[in-house]
């Protein structure tokens, strides 16, 4: 008996120490957490030494030494916070000098006055690890800073201020806020600046405006308000196109230029030359490659080309940003979306960059590396070692919760009303709305306007439906067989991201008007007296929901053909022996959102070209872990994994509404409104008409190119009979010869996207003539067109002989 009791006291004895082993572990590494960030303060305040950065005789001068910046731009909150130092490393050993990031706005003020500056959002801390690791800063504080990241890092609660105008001198409401913000930063990072013994050597004002607008009194008081805030003894420069800076260039501001992969460097430079011939150049974003929207192929980037820009840069003693060289994840709901049109980003932010989403160095990585280590002094340091990767089996045993068991508010309206009346910023909602009896030979539902991305239902899912805004889809038609009855209608919408690019973006989501019934003969009849209920989209409200379910039903694993196509949330447990980075696979789901240990990992979209989700093995628990995901359109298999590379480019069919391809439109129904020929040695060439015409589509007919089959264009704007730009918020392509999809995404709405590094290309076999037509989304007058050709010295594909014609 006593031997009994000895083995059972040994036993628990045991027991207790192994607990108290694991316990001490957890404690050792929250410590080591909390000593490692104490202790790079600590070294950060011992580095205190004082510098200088100005700029004079054509350089810029660090304690006034002729200085090439060689800044790689990463973004904290797209790095989970574990491996920031790993990231800024990699870009040591890359041969870069500084690091350059934005400071984005909606992540650090979610709700009014409410600012986080910790844990991932702990922007102070990346600071001091570049200065730690040697490495000099360049500041972004926007306010607005695009990056492809939600509504281009403003807060969506501004769009909750009625009839607000963003980025506007004459909008009191904005800039209050802004300079609330701006204090907010200067709180944290003023006191690292390099005149202060920290890294910071210059810092940005606003972001590409003379792409938004040209409004110099609006870029003057964002100067002013950061230069008040603390920013006030600190390098200040703005950035902006060649073919833009002039608009918003202000005297007394360092002026930079945006160019990519494949840019002529010296007619990039060209202007500014002429207008600042002793002033430093810079290129602030030097584009290694893309970034990627769903359903288009994944965007590539020559390295070759890439490595030639920064060699030919660093040779003529110009420095640069080189964007991205770590690109990363647009983690939860932080992927924006571009315009014109809807084309909402992918989760990863990849970029094809030099240092992939997981923190690894690529062929680019090695071809750069290997260039800049013959531009340093000294030897350059060991690439740090990878983050370990490792697979997860197949996850096969899932629990669901229906999607409404995380309703947070019902509101009843008589019309429609966006998420921002509702106070959801990001998330879905159920829009229960009257009944209704189409009596007609035919009819349809016309929403105005969806956004973004909806599920109709009538009669409780008798027959669904889904809305999509990414292909301008507003209305669909109601099937013959359920005309003359009487039918209930729900729909549920969800928010992808806000455009953060050009003038759309002040992009309210849900239903942001209203909804219509059209028939024949009729007018159209608005359907009032909607019942909405909001789903956030945030783990502890889902966590929370899906636990109460399961409880409250008892119930046990999804039935396999039961949880197939259903809106809900699942949820599931796996094994990890060895945490190490993954990529979840969810190529066999939906469309929603994915959750591992309560970290949000982003969206999916089966469509692709993602198909898989970064997951960081930081985030990863030895043993037991938890996942949850959130499917609109729920799975077609219930089965996740984690393997050790992604597959970021794989198109699967789209089973939805996508419209087929065009046919050659009559150009019988088109009126010529100019022909001629189109010079190839400028920037932008000009299509004048004689007579102003009044257009609500357009056709440009390319007879002849300057020596190439291909024809190509980067960018076409239209100006009214007043010159002034005519909004392409609207723009569609609703027609192309052909387009060029071999060599990369050169499809014909790229010859609109704001953006001049991109362009429509014609296929490579395509003979002439080659048209692209273009509906303008609303019947305007028209005086001249600008085509901008493709960037580089090739000009061979620029548009020669050429007709215009109008509709």
């Amino acid at each position: 008996m006593t031997t009994l009791r000895n083995k059972l006291k040994l036993a628990a004895t045991t027991a207790a120490r192994i607990t108290a082993t694991a316990l001490c572990a957890t404690l050792a590494i929250t410590m080591a957490s909390q000593h490692a960030t104490a202790q790079t303060k600590q070294q950060t305040k011992q580095q205190k030494q004082k510098h200088s950065f100005q700029t004079a005789d054509g350089s810029f001068l660090l304690d006034g030494k002729p200085f090439i910046v060689k800044a790689a731009e990463l973004h904290y909150p797209r790095i989970p916070k574990e491996y920031w130092e790993h990231r800024i490393q990699m870009c040591k050993a890359l041969g870069m000098n500084t690091i350059c990031l934005y400071v984005f706005w909606n992540l650090h003020e979610p709700s009014p006055d409410n600012f986080d500056f910790s844990g991932n959002a702990d922007v102070r801390l990346f600071c001091q690890l570049a200065q730690k690791n040697d490495m000099w800063v360049i500041l972004r504080p926007g306010p607005y800073v695009c990056a492809e990241w939600e509504m281009g890092g403003l807060p969506w609660w501004l769009l909750k201020h009625k009839g607000i105008t963003l980025r506007d001198d004459e909008e009191p409401y904005f800039l209050n806020r802004v300079a609330i913000f701006e204090k907010q930063v200067a709180n944290q990072l003023a006191d690292l600046t390099i005149d202060k013994g920290g890294p910071i050597i210059m810092v940005q004002v606003e972001n590409e405006y003379g792409s938004y607008a040209e409004d110099k009194s609006y870029v003057a008081k964002v100067r002013d308000t950061l230069r008040q805030a603390g920013f006030d003894t600190v390098t200040l420069f703005q950035c902006d196109w060649a073919s833009n800076f002039t608009k918003n260039g202000l005297d007394d501001l360092v002026w930079t230029m945006n160019f990519g992969t494949g840019a002529d460097i010296t007619k990039q430079f060209q202007k500014l030359r002429q207008l600042r011939p002793t002033a430093p150049l810079m290129c602030s974003e030097f584009w290694s490659g893309w970034f990627d929207k769903w359903g288009a192929k994944h965007e590539t980037r020559p390295a070759d080309k890439m490595v030639s820009g920064i060699t030919q840069m660093i040779q003529q003693g110009i420095s640069f940003s080189l964007y991205m060289t770590h690109g990363g994840t647009s983690f939860g709901h932080w992927a924006g979306a571009n315009s014109p049109g809807f084309a909402p980003d992918v989760t990863s932010y990849d970029y094809d960059a030099p240092i992939n989403e997981q923190g690894a160095p690529t062929q680019k990585y090695h071809l750069l590396r290997e260039t800049l280590a013959k531009f340093s002094e000294n030897p350059l340091p060991d690439i740090p070692k990878n983050i370990p990767l490792t697979t997860i089996d197949t996850i096969a045993q899932w629990t669901f919760t229906p999607l409404d068991k995380n309703a947070a508010t019902t509101t009843t309206s008589d019309s429609p009303l966006p998420f921002e009346d509702l106070d959801l910023g990001w998330g879905y909602a159920i829009y229960k709305g009257p009944n209704f009896k189409p009596q007609a030979k035919w009819a349809e539902l016309e929403f105005d306007a969806l956004h973004d991305y909806a599920i109709v239902s009538l009669d409780n899912g008798a027959w669904t439906q889904t809305v999509n805004r990414t292909i301008n889809q507003q209305s669909i038609r109601i099937p013959d067989n359920m005309l003359g009855q009487q039918h209930s209608i729900e729909i549920l919408v969800e928010a992808m991201g806000r455009i953060n690019f050009g003038r759309a973006i002040e992009d309210h989501k849900g239903i942001t008007n209203a909804v219509r019934l059209v028939t024949p003969g009729d007018k159209p009849q608005q359907l009032n007296g909607w019942t909405i209920t909001t789903i956030p989209d945030d783990y502890a409200s889902i966590a929370k929901a899906c636990k109460a379910y399961q409880q409250k039903t008892n119930m046990g694993q999804v039935n396999k053909r039961q949880g197939l196509n259903k809106a809900g949330h699942y949820r599931a447990t796996f094994k990890v022996d060895k945490p190490a980075d993954t990529f979840l696979n969810l190529s066999l789901w939906g469309k929603g959102q994915a959750y591992v240990n309560g970290h949000p990992l982003g969206r999916y979209w089966s469509i692709g070209p993602q198909q898989t989700l970064y997951l960081p093995g930081a985030w990863l628990k030895k043993g037991k872990n938890e996942i949850i995901i959130t499917d609109i359109k729920g799975p077609r298999q219930l089965k996740a994994w984690g393997q050790t590379t992604p597959e970021l480019n794989l198109l699967q069919p789209d089973t939805e509404n996508r419209p087929p391809r065009p046919a050659r439109p009559d150009l019988g129904l088109y009126t010529p409104i100019a022909s001629g020929t189109l010079p190839n040695d400028a920037p932008a060439a000009t299509i004048a008409l004689h007579t102003p015409a009044q257009a609500s589509s357009i056709a440009l007919e390319i007879l002849t190119t300057h020596g190439a089959k291909q024809t190509a264009i980067a960018e076409i704007i239209a100006l009214d009979k007043d010159g002034k730009q005519i909004s392409r918020d609207n723009w569609e392509a609703t027609y192309a010869s052909s387009d060029d999809t071999q060599s990369g995404n050169n499809t014909p709405s790229k010859a609109f996207d704001l953006q001049e590094s991109t362009f429509w290309q014609s296929a490579p076999k395509a003979k002439a003539p080659h048209l692209i037509v273009i509906d303008l989304g609303q019947t305007t007058t028209i005086s001249k067109l600008l085509i901008f050709t493709k960037e580089g010295q090739d000009k061979t594909t620029a548009p020669a002989q050429y007709r215009l014609l109008a509709k």
